[in-house]
């Protein structure tokens, strides 16, 4: 009993102390950029200090708000299509060597195709609403799902399929009960990359062309010289980035504390 309160006591303090360590970098790198800005003077439009974006986080709330639904709902959107894409074609891949063999080098190759040259092309295809931007965050998204999941599947507990093999179980039931529950971690760590993605393909995807959204909020703010506002879309990115990050963690804990042999 002892000596499992002392293991908990022990693992609250090393998170106590993995977050403190990066809260005190970041709070050293905002005090020193806010005295570089205020010791040499530098123009707001050039460099603004922590405090003048906070103003205009504050001054300019109500349109960031907006903007940030907009980027949102885009983000889900194509988030959730290329989760769906993604699981389905692992499993595909996963299971039939054949598929694999002719859809990973396709996806492979299409990473390798720069965002902002697609985007254009989907304005002009599809026009300047809501479907574009969605399909600009599935193909951001879609990959680190579908091969972290796939590379996962692959991976083979010969002893699991053996005894699953013994009892009777074929292929596809030894591939559900013994490839599948392994391959979570892989997935999830897909998952969380893509949602950190899914803000950013959102933004890019209005830079093209948009009436709302961070994309073209951050536009507008760099072509008048807003740049207090532009830093402050930028901090309101890294946070909707960081939240839907820490959901998917948030899931993974739940589910893969329910599974005891992943």
């Amino acid at each position: 009993m002892k000596k499992s309160e002392s293991t908990g006591q022990q693992n609250k303090r090393g998170r106590l102390r993995d977050g403190i360590v990066p809260a005190v970098i970041m709070t050293s790198v905002v005090l020193l950029w806010q005295l570089t800005v205020g010791i040499f003077e530098i123009e707001t439009f050039i460099l603004p200090g922590p405090v003048d974006i906070i103003r205009a986080l504050y001054s300019e709330r109500a349109l960031l708000l907006t903007h940030s639904l907009v980027t949102l709902g885009e983000a889900l959107a194509g988030f959730a299509t290329a989760v769906i894409l993604g699981i389905c074609f692992g499993l595909l891949m996963g299971y039939f060597r054949w598929a694999r063999a002719a859809l990973y080098p396709i996806f492979v190759v299409s990473q390798t195709i720069p965002l902002i040259v697609l985007a254009p092309l989907f304005a002009i295809w599809f026009g300047f609403g809501f479907l574009p931007k969605v399909i600009i965050v599935v193909l951001v998204c879609f990959f680190p799902v579908a091969v972290t999941f796939t590379q996962d599947l692959l991976k083979i507990d010969e002893d699991m399929e053996f005894i699953l093999r013994v009892m009777g179980a074929g292929r596809w039931k030894s591939f559900v009960l013994a490839r599948i529950p392994r391959a979570l971690p892989g997935l999830f760590s897909g998952l969380k990359i893509a949602a950190t993605y899914s803000i950013m393909g959102a933004v890019i995807s209005e830079w093209i062309g948009a009436k709302e959204g961070l994309g073209i909020f951050m536009t507008r703010a760099m072509t008048s010289f807003r740049t207090a506002a532009l830093f402050a879309d930028v901090v309101l990115i890294v946070v909707l980035s960081l939240i839907l990050y820490k959901l998917i963690e948030l899931v993974e804990k739940k589910i893969l504390n329910h599974i005891d042999f992943v």
